[in-house]
Parts: C-alpha cells; sequence; structure tokens
C-alpha cells in the first residue's frame, strides 16, 4: 500500500509563512509578538539578553532583548499562527528525546514549574473513555493501529487490545508495553484499520505535509482520528479578527486552529469528516476531536 497524496498543496514554503498554511490563502493580517525563550534557545541557540549602555546602541533603547516574531490571523479560515516556519532539521531538534533529562533541565532554566508539569504527563491523559466513546462506533475490536506523532503509545487508543500496535515518532524516545516504534518504510508496509494524529498538527510547521504523508499510510477502509486543542484564545475570543490583540507570544503550539481551519485542512488533503465533536476535558483544557476517511 503506498498512496500518493494531493500534490501542490503548499507552494510557499519560505523561512516566514506568507500563506495560510491551511487554507492556503495570501489574506493575512499580523502582529507583533515573541517567540518563547525555550523554544528560541533550543532551535535557533538564541538566548535572551539585557541591552544596556556597554552596548554603544545610539537608536535601540535599554532594556531586555527577546526573539521577535509575529502572530498572523488567516480572514479566509481563521487560522491564527506563528510566521516562523522550522525546518525538518530544526523541528528535530526541538524534539529530540522529547520530555527527556535535557529537554527538562533546559526548559526549567526559563519554566522553573515544568519538571513538576512533565512529571504528571508521564502518566497519560485522562479522557481514554472519551476518545474510545467517540471511535468505537466506527471499529470492531481487535483494530490493527498506528499512532503518528504518538511519543512513547501511553497515550495510543486501543493500545492494550489492538492486534497491531505500531508508533511512528520523530522523538525516537522509548515507548511502552504493547506498543512497537516503526519507521515510515514499516508502516507502509502494513495495514491498518485506524490510523491517530493527536496533538499533532498544532505543533508542526506545514500541516499539509503531516496529513498528505498520513494518507500513504491509509487504505479506503482505514479511518484517521484527529485530536487537537481547541486554544482558549480561539473558543472564546467572539470576533476572531481581534485575536491577535491577545496572542502575544509563541511556544510549541505554533498553530492555533478554529473549527473553519481544520476543516478546510482535512479537505484539502483529500480526506473527509465522518463525525466532529468538542470534548471538555476541564475547565481550562478543550479539544476538538475528528474522525476522518479518504474521499
Amino acid at each position: 500500500m503506498n498512496r500518493k497524496a494531493p500534490v501542490g498543496l503548499q507552494s510557499d514554503r519560505g523561512r516566514i509563512a506568507r500563506q495560510c498554511v491551511c487554507c492556503g490563502s495570501r489574506d493575512l493580517v499580523k502582529s507583533p509578538a515573541v517567540l518563547m525563550p525555550f523554544v528560541a534557545h533550543r532551535v535557533f541557540d538564541w538566548k535572551p539578553t539585557t541591552i544596556d549602555k556597554t552596548w554603544d546602541l545610539r537608536t535601540i533603547p535599554a532594556g531586555n532583548a527577546v526573539s521577535i516574531c509575529n502572530s498572523v490571523l488567516c480572514n479566509s479560515c481563521n487560522h491564527l499562527f506563528l510566521d516562523i516556519r522550522f525546518s525538518e532539521d530544526e523541528l528535530a531538534l526541538l524534539y529530540a528525546d522529547y520530555r527527556g533529562e535535557n529537554y527538562v533541565a533546559l526548559r526549567s532554566q526559563y519554566e522553573p514549574d515544568y519538571a513538576e508539569r512533565n512529571n504528571s504527563l508521564k502518566d497519560g491523559i485522562t479522557y481514554h473513555e472519551d476518545v474510545r466513546n467517540f471511535l468505537d462506533p466506527y471499529l470492531h475490536v481487535p483494530v490493527a493501529v498506528l499512532d503518528s506523532g504518538g511519543d512513547t503509545g501511553i497515550n495510543t487508543p486501543y493500545r492494550e487490545e489492538a492486534s497491531i500496535c505500531h508508533i511512528y515518532d520523530i522523538s525516537a524516545v522509548k515507548v511502552v508495553n504493547g506498543a512497537k516504534q516503526v519507521t515510515q518504510e514499516e508502516a507502509l508496509n502494513n495495514r491498518y484499520d485506524l490510523v491517530v494524529c493527536s496533538n499533532v498538527l498544532e505543533h508542526v510547521p506545514y500541516p499539509t505535509d503531516t496529513l498528505s504523508e498520513i494518507y500513504r499510510f491509509m487504505s479506503k477502509k482505514t479511518v484517521l482520528y484527529i485530536e487537537l486543542p481547541y486554544e482558549q484564545i480561539m473558543r472564546e475570543t467572539q470576533d476572531l479578527s481581534n485575536v491577535l490583540n491577545k496572542k502575544r507570544h509563541w511556544h510549541e503550539h505554533i498553530n492555533f486552529f478554529s473549527k473553519s481551519s481544520i476543516e478546510r485542512l482535512i479537505d484539502r488533503c483529500g480526506y473527509r469528516v465522518i463525525d466532529f465533536r468538542e470534548l471538555s476535558v476541564s475547565h481550562e483544557i478543550t479539544l476538538l476531536q475528528l474522525l476522518c476517511s479518504l474521499k
């Protein structure tokens, strides 16, 4: 099985995005923001500094200096995103040994409470049953599962009762019992009932590339489960044209999806939506869940 995804999805692939990474529109508006110091340090080796009189800069005032970027809003599909688009090598630097010792040590320099938060993430999600309730009507156990971007596999649906549970992930971290890490070639040589893309698309520079790669892992009988954070700023801003005034910093999530932008992205990449819902996990966390198939 080696299906070819739709071609020509993203024509502009510069360092700075000049078209929407979901729908391709060039009707964009921008506003200044900052790239958070941990990301700038880990990806670019850019560290925050303080400008003082010893710099002898005549036209730049003294003060703290951090990495400048832009928040970008697409007027066509209401996708909100960071203008900087990381290369494959830069993405690999950011996510190598994800949440491992070196990652946690560096991030903790900038975010003192991160180590504690990271420990809580190791236990996995608390809403497995909600995911199963969403998926069960469309699948029959045991299922063959590929979790694309699945990290350790701790959150992979059906892992404990799957006929196959494969994890395809750039971080190359050790996977949990019941899961097996696979290469792209190995994934292409298997047939899956379910492909999972959970909390991935918000991290990647070109979501069209990720969904085009996943397209090759699927057959007409495969279903694709997509899970995304429905960011608070997106769901609580009544008029999304004002969202740029609120988004002044960027961290690991470089894409903030609206309902319109994820639907446009899915359609553009050759999929159709079977089911779509919001899931409220807590007061702070709301997710978008989509189940898709090939058109």
